[in-house]
């Protein structure tokens, strides 16, 4: 915004320019008035605005954090996962852009409707593959030579990694990711009509010394019904609503208020000789270095917290608090 408004030396220019011919007023609003016509492509119709794409950016960068920790315990290797771009296309766009013949694992999302597609680029699936079955965790693409045991080992990988994809979602609602289908060719996929919009959340891939994409493919019909829920004011509502909720402030209370701590009066302390110690009978006098006139201090935990003067309330021993020790003069004790 601040380039557009010119600055009073260059407006005077500007009218000094059309008062002596050198520009003419009538061009610049012809000039204005063509700059207001863009082309609109209907076929790339942008369902979602900014604000809700940055929220499902927010969303995917924990899932990428979340599925980096996965990937790297199951495969025992260096993994690393960052969001590279969240776009808007036509569905058939998206299936152009991916290879013809890939790993496609597709899963519903209750309760949301319509289905959402994982894609793994062949160089990825087949280093993860590689690492499960005790390899280096290199990549040889064969993805149509599939065999039934890769197959079931590279379908449960990722079907253990949707819980990862459920805690990512769980601060705008509570999905359950299910694995419905695995699938390697592209032509028997069709989850919506080719120009139904959808949104396609590419994460850059590194296993080892391979990279690839994972590319998450989801149809507008999934998100329509939460649509409210990617703008920035729900995110601070929500955040609003945790900070001031009565009843968990209360239910912490009363865990706080039943806690038990360990409080013990200390009477005193003195030092004495390994020698003397051994020596020790009964009836030896210790003299302590507490003077009878001065308060005890009373420990909470191994902190000092209240002076406190010893007594008897019905013939058992106790401790009255005098008052609180705050934290400036337990530091200057120190």
């Amino acid at each position: 915004m601040a380039e557009d408004i010119l600055s009073q030396s260059e407006i005077d220019s500007l009218l000094s320019a059309i008062s002596t011919g050198e520009m003419d007023a009538e061009e610049l609003r012809n000039d204005k008035e063509k700059k207001r016509v863009r082309v609109y492509d209907f076929k790339r119709a942008l369902r979602f605005s900014k604000d809700q794409i940055r929220s499902l950016a927010r969303i995917h960068e924990n899932f990428a954090r979340l599925l980096t920790t996965y990937f790297s315990a199951q495969l025992r290797a260096y993994v690393n996962i960052s969001v590279a771009s969240v776009d808007q296309l036509p569905y058939e766009e998206f299936i152009r852009s991916i290879p013809s013949m890939t790993i496609l694992n597709i899963f519903s999302v209750q309760p949301l409707e319509s289905r959402i597609l994982l894609e793994a680029n062949p160089n990825i699936a087949y280093a993860m593959l590689d690492r499960v079955l005790g390899g280096r965790g290199e990549s040889v693409n064969k993805v149509e030579n599939l065999t039934e045991i890769e197959t079931t080992l590279m379908s449960k990988l990722f079907e253990r990694a949707l819980g990862n994809y459920q805690e990512a979602w769980g601060s705008i609602m509570e999905i359950e990711p299910v694995l419905e289908e695995f699938e390697v060719n592209t032509q028997f996929l069709q989850m919506v009509s080719p120009n139904e919009t959808v949104v396609v959340v590419s994460l850059n891939t590194t296993i080892g010394e391979t990279s690839g994409m994972l590319n998450i493919c989801i149809p507008q019909v999934v998100l329509e019904p939460i649509v409210p829920n990617l703008s920035v004011h729900y995110w601070m509502q929500q955040k609003q609503l945790k900070e001031r909720d009565p009843k968990e402030y209360q239910a912490l209370t009363k865990t706080v208020e039943k806690t038990k701590v360990d409080v013990s009066a200390e009477l005193g302390n003195t030092d004495i000789s390994i020698d003397e110690f051994l020596h020790l009978k009964k009836g030896d006098t210790i003299q302590l270095n507490q003077p009878v006139d001065k308060p005890l201090q009373l420990k909470v935990g191994r902190e000092d917290k209240f002076l406190v003067q010893p007594g008897k309330v019905k013939n058992k021993i106790a401790v009255q608090v005098l008052e609180t020790l705050e934290r400036e003069e337990k530091d200057d004790e120190g």
